[in-house]
């Protein structure tokens, strides 16, 4: 229940200053006094303040303009109905205080016993004791109206101070209380909330929820209140969402809404006879309820993409360029298989070139059994072996003879 005082840097003369104080009692409990004897205030400072037929001790929780802010929001009206602050609370205030505190407890489970044994349908959550230890407040829950008159007269005459009965509801009994939610955080109630708003079940619907009481509930036993918190985005994101209330019809069968992610405005659907669900966008969803309400199905849940192709224009001077172009790369593999040897002729094996062959495995024309043709020789009786070795040219015999004289 703290809260931040923006304002309290700015510098407000003090014959202007707000003389209204918010003061917080235990669990939470908040009231507004006046400062009529101007005293100097910190946010903090334990005081003593009027309360009917006595005084209670309090802590100063907010002072300065952002007061006459709290009292416009709660109606509270700046008049002479509005008690006055004492004094800032001495030490031996403070000590007593916390004597009185010591007897909350054992008076709490000795009311809960005189309850039980008067049978009175009503819980009892707590109880508060005046700081001058003249009246004590009794707080319960009940789901009923009941008639405590008898209980007052025993629990006065068991405790020997004033009894105020207050009834409480769920929610304000589980902010007095305490707790940790399963968000794992202090509970709201306990801490900033103080006005508690009707929780509907619709709530959990807008927001897609599991209507699962033992998860929607918290711990006071009713719905949870930050359901209440995000509701508005999730209404203003759910007006421009198509409300399915059957199923869209396709070529391929009908197709029912099994999830809708409200945020990303994607909505998943499914075919009966299949266990897979089917993303689509919000427009391709408005598209196929169009084509319903005009008696018409699409093929598949998917968009359907039409892609028109231009037509092309060649000239026949482009396409002899590429006949040119493609036929040549053609004859360049065909020349390098050649080289390699892989495509043209057949080596022996072992890989020794033959008589007559190239080195590299070529073949050479030779039509007569691997006999050499007339004007050339074999490879091995070439004289120049070092440059021209194994390439099927020579120059004629070894030991050329002297031509004969006619």
């Amino acid at each position: 229940m703290n809260v931040f005082d923006w304002l309290s840097n700015m510098e407000v003369p003090v014959k202007d200053r707000f003389d209204v104080v918010e003061v917080r009692f235990k669990n939470g409990f908040k009231e507004f006094f006046r400062n009529t004897e101007k005293l100097d205030l910190t946010t903090g400072d334990p005081v003593i303040v009027e309360v009917p037929n006595g005084h209670h001790l309090g802590y100063v929780s907010l002072q300065g303009e952002l007061v006459r802010l709290q009292m416009k929001k709660k109606n509270v009206v700046n008049d002479g109905e509005i008690r006055k602050i004492y004094r800032i609370a001495h030490t031996k205030d403070l000590e007593r205080h916390a004597e009185v505190q010591k007897r909350e407890m054992p008076s709490l489970h000795r009311g809960r016993e005189i309850i039980r044994q008067m049978k009175l349908n009503m819980k009892l959550s707590d109880v508060e004791y005046q700081a001058d230890n003249s009246k004590a407040s009794f707080f319960y829950s009940a789901e009923e109206r009941v008639d405590f008159r008898e209980l007052i007269k025993v629990l006065a005459g068991e405790f020997r101070v004033r009894v105020e009965m207050r009834q409480i509801s769920l929610r304000q009994e589980a902010g007095r209380l305490g707790g940790i939610g399963v968000c794992g955080r202090e509970l709201c109630c306990s801490t900033w909330l103080s006005s508690f708003r009707n929780v509907a079940t619709s709530a959990a619907r807008y927001q897609n929820l599991s209507l699962n009481p033992s998860k929607l509930s918290g711990q006071c036993g009713r719905l949870k209140c930050c359901l209440n918190f995000e509701l508005e985005t999730y209404m203003d994101a759910l007006k421009h969402i198509p409300d399915i209330n059957k199923p869209i019809q396709t070529e391929r069968g009908d197709a029912s809404l099994q999830k809708t992610d409200i945020f990303r405005r994607i909505m998943w659907f499914g075919f009966k006879d299949e266990s897979n669900w089917y993303p689509l966008s919000v427009d391709r969803v408005n598209e196929i309820l169009a084509l319903n309400a005009e008696g018409k199905k699409p093929a598949t849940l998917e968009q359907d993409e039409l892609v028109e192709r231009e037509p092309v224009s060649v000239l026949n001077s482009d396409l002899e360029r590429l006949d040119k172009k493609f036929s040549g790369r053609n004859k360049k593999k065909s020349k390098g298989r050649r080289r390699d040897g892989r495509a043209g002729g057949n080596a022996p094996q072992g890989g020794q070139p033959s008589s007559g062959q190239q080195k590299g495995g070529g073949q050479p024309n030779n039509r007569n059994g691997g006999q050499p043709n007339r004007g050339q020789s074999s490879g091995n009786n070439n004289p120049n072996r070092g440059r021209g070795r194994g390439r099927g040219q020579g120059n004629g015999p070894r030991n050329p003879q002297p031509p004969k004289s006619a």
